[in-house]
């Protein structure tokens, strides 16, 4: 259970007026005791966290609550100064089990580290708000780089790194997604709140700069899951063709490491493979066009309200309405109105009939892959393949002017001959003799000699055909 031992109430801090000030107290401890702000050499005593937790009430607001009663929260103006505030805070943390209380026994030292669970939860609280720009893009390239490595070493570990990367690679994209379309509400209710062009330009370059540039950019072109599908799916082909005695050894070990994905009559291995396979079909073919749209759809929005507001914002307003400005100081405007109107009056507004018109589907066009590749010298191996492909298609290539061929050179001078007395001298003859029936069919256009087929009845033999009906092949013309 989660809510057990002293985590029954885990969220109970985070709930009350005080909720805002709270959450500001653990991002401010998370960044001094996880990020590059942290002094690893020593441990923070409670003196410095709360101080820590001092200047973090003086950031944060206090939250309004409907009746503090039903809140949980503490009555209002119960704390004289921030100091108070900031005991309360610490004890609240440790009582509900975010914070440990640890005591050194040789120097009877007090100190308070985040619990395992106080600080994964703390975790996506900093990230939310975080500047700094994230390596998430670099998860399709990591399984790339675990699975060669685990291809090359037989290492287990590198396969499960992989297996996990490959889970981060489709919740980037929809975090990814979520962000696009919190984004553009952004964008929306900032513009309904204050009508500044400026300021609205600003926060969309500044998204292009700070986010798409080092993260977008990099997912859609150089990091692109289409870009590396091919090469992570060799890969595994390779894993897959490896001896089975390594494959055994790597299925112990699995089943030994993740014991709760093993069930009767089902590899581990092989699901590891086919997860990581069909993560990376999603990813091509789910999410990247989703982000891909969410992308498209938040570039237009911002594009639509920045035209509106600079339209607004814009002191010319326009060629029309300069006209109806001169028209309406011209002295002679009555004359010109006058000859407008006998313009017009030969005007005629006609609409269409409803019972004609027909609305015609749009046929989709069919997407281009656009794609552009490193273009990657052929091996050793590649250029045999091609070359022992093309000489097996050309070494079973048969047409109708090589039977007309050999049967000329069968028939001799003469104009019938046996099918066990056709020559066979070569492979190509071979080849000829069993497809020597269909001469009946050249020359059916009832023009010029034909060749008939007559049956004997009899069976036949040779060193290459066990047995086959025999038959007579005779030259004969139309007359």
């Amino acid at each position: 259970m989660f809510f057990a031992d002293s985590y029954q109430h885990f969220f109970r801090p985070l709930t009350g007026k005080y909720r805002e000030q709270v959450v500001e107290c653990l991002r401010l401890l998370y960044e001094r005791l996880y990020t590059a702000k942290a002094d690893y050499g020593e441990s923070l005593n409670r003196e410095q966290i709360l101080e820590i937790f001092a200047e973090a009430l003086t950031r944060a607001p206090q939250l309004d609550s409907e009746s503090d009663a039903e809140s949980g929260a503490e009555p209002e103006g119960r704390f004289r100064n921030l100091r108070e505030q900031a005991v309360w805070v610490l004890n609240s943390l440790v009582e509900f089990g975010w914070l440990e209380k640890l005591v050194d026994t040789t120097t009877l030292s007090v100190s308070f580290p985040f619990s395992r669970r106080g600080r994964l939860f703390t975790q996506p609280l900093v990230e939310l708000n975080s500047t700094r720009v994230r390596t998430r893009h670099r998860n399709t390239r990591n399984t790339l780089n675990a699975l060669e490595a685990f291809n090359s070493r037989g290492e287990v570990y590198d396969l499960i790194d992989a297996w996990e990367y490959s889970e981060r690679i489709v919740a980037d994209f929809t975090d990814m997604i979520a962000e696009l379309e919190e984004r553009k509400r952004e964008l929306v209710r900032e513009v309904e709140a204050q009508i500044l062009v400026q300021q609205a330009t600003e926060e969309f370059f500044s998204f292009m700069e700070s986010r798409f540039q080092p993260d977008l950019a990099i997912r859609l072109s150089a990091d692109s899951v289409e870009k590396h599908r091919d090469s992570i799916s060799r890969v595994i082909g390779q894993i897959r063709r490896k001896e089975n005695s390594s494959k055994a050894e790597w299925e112990r070990r699995l089943r030994q490491q993740l014991p709760e994905l093993y069930s009767e009559g089902q590899s581990v291995l092989w699901l590891m493979l086919d997860t990581i396979e069909d993560r990376m079909r999603r990813a091509c073919e789910v999410k990247l066009p989703a982000l891909r749209h969410a992308l498209q759809g938040f570039t237009k929005r911002a594009e639509i309200i920045i035209r509106q507001l600079s339209y607004l914002q814009s002191h010319t307003e326009g060629a029309f309405t300069d006209l109806c400005q001169d028209l309406g100081k011209a002295s002679n405007r009555d004359a010109l109105l006058t000859q407008l109107g006998d313009h017009l009056a030969s005007f005629q507004l006609r609409l269409f009939d409803p019972k004609q018109t027909q609305l015609w589907q749009r046929s989709r066009r069919a997407p281009v892959n656009t794609l552009v590749e490193d273009e990657a010298p052929i091996s050793d191996d590649s250029q045999r393949e091609i070359v022992l492909q093309q000489l097996l298609d050309q070494a079973f290539n048969f047409n109708g002017s090589d039977l007309r061929n050999y049967l000329k050179s069968a028939l001799g001078s003469g104009q019938q001959v046996r099918s066990r007395d056709l020559p066979l001298n070569n492979a190509r003859d071979l080849l000829a003799m069993s497809h020597a029936l269909e001469a009946a069919a050249v020359s059916q256009d009832g023009s010029g000699p034909f060749v008939e087929v007559t049956f004997t009845g009899e069976v036949a033999s040779n060193d290459y055909f066990e047995q086959f009906d025999e038959y007579t092949l005779e030259l004969k013309n139309r007359d």
